[in-house]
């Protein structure tokens, strides 16, 4: 059954990471509800700028407090965060990391708590990767699927706990607030470190431009068993306004949601799918277990300027679109990060997506924003 909305009468959010996969979405679905106002915050100016008369953009130096303090201590309004950003300087598994992204965070909160506070609710996203250990992802548990009851793993360093004991410590009894745990996220942005759209987008058009076979390189286990879940931006961010807006979730302090598609999938069933929406030449054998795309994409940064100029896109340098380390883990990672949707589906987030279709469509959004041909 589905949870009773709240009334979202002068409701005003703000999205920190709006340029982001999930940001960009939260942004167009928010301004498309009435009486909803948005503020989107990230470092960097938009490349694309959300036209409407509800939307604010707002650059931020979040690691620096006093630039924090005077962009957001005159947001007296806020009644909803959504928090979707993360610092990439540092390693993920560093304690340097751990403290940049909680320093963000209270900076953030110390600016905006103080305000007579109407603010109703925080939204916060993380990741599958609070279930391992990102220095050893070998130890600890080792089960089919993991569910929010699941306690955390033997890790020093996340920095998911960090930001989720923050929040607990400043908005126990106060404040309600979620966490949400996506897996593969599926969407599209030039502004995020692990794009698995843009990696695959790049791949797919420098193949068809030198006319190179498009095949999948990893570990067998990748390719033909199920081993992560994906997560669509669109879904994601659906999940986030839920979540912040149902009457029996708001209010509650630190409630964690696995935020995944639903259905499984495996590589093997969808690389010739996604080899025919790039027009590439797909090999009888498509699984090539000695293929690193970080060796392979090497020196290709001219070719992808070539391609830029040659298709009238936006100028963006390869790799603000493709990590090719990124794809190399992905594709041979040791660990299989798979989550249930019991949870989410019982109090009534029942919305569903394949994960191939969530591929091929942001691979049309990609092209509509003229990110690739």
């Amino acid at each position: 059954m589905v949870n009773e909305q709240r009334d979202v009468a002068q409701s005003v959010a703000v999205i920190f990471g709006v340029t982001g996969l999930v940001g960009k979405e939260l942004a167009k679905r928010l301004i498309s509800k009435s009486k909803w106002r948005v503020y989107g915050m990230a470092c960097r100016p938009e490349t694309m700028p959300i036209q409407s008369c509800n939307y604010r953009f707002i650059s931020c130096d979040l690691p620096n407090p006093s630039d924090t303090q005077r962009r957001l201590s005159n947001l007296r309004d806020v009644t909803h965060v959504f928090w979707v950003t993360w610092a990439t300087r540092f390693p993920l598994d560093s304690p340097e990391c751990c403290d940049q992204n909680r320093a963000m965070m209270r900076n953030a909160l110390d600016a905006i708590l103080p305000n007579p506070s109407s603010l109703r609710h925080f939204s916060l996203q993380t990741g599958m990767k609070h279930y391992v250990s990102l220095q050893n992802p070998l130890d600890g548990q080792r089960v089919c699927y993991y569910n929010e009851n699941c306690p955390r793993a033997s890790a020093r360093y996340n920095f998911y706990y960090h930001l989720e004991d923050l929040l607990k410590e400043k908005l126990a009894n106060k404040v309600g607030w979620s966490v949400h745990r996506p897996g593969l996220l599926i969407g599209s942005s030039r502004r995020t470190l692990y794009n698995i759209m843009g990696c695959l987008g790049v791949y797919g058009s420098i193949c068809k431009h030198l006319e190179l076979p498009f095949v999948f390189g990893g570990t067998r286990e990748c390719w033909e068993e199920v081993c992560i879940d994906g997560s669509d931006a669109g879904l994601v961010a659906e999940q986030h306004i839920w979540a912040a807006t149902s009457e029996n979730i708001s209010f509650t302090n630190g409630r964690a949601f696995n935020s995944i598609n639903g259905p499984s999938f495996t590589w093997k069933e969808i690389w010739p799918a996604l080899g025919e929406k790039f027009r590439v030449r797909v090999p009888e054998e498509m699984f090539l277990q000695d293929h690193w795309y970080s060796k392979v994409m090497a020196g290709k940064k001219e070719v992808w300027r070539a391609i830029v100029e040659k298709e009238g896109l936006v100028q963006t340098e390869m790799e603000a679109l493709a990590n090719w380390d990124f794809l190399d883990i992905l594709f041979r990672c040791p660990v299989k990060l798979l989550g249930t949707r019991d949870k989410v589906d019982r109090l009534g987030f029942t919305m569903q997506c394949k994960t191939l279709d969530s591929i091929l469509n942001y691979v049309d959004c990609m092209r509509h924003e003229k990110l690739i041909p």
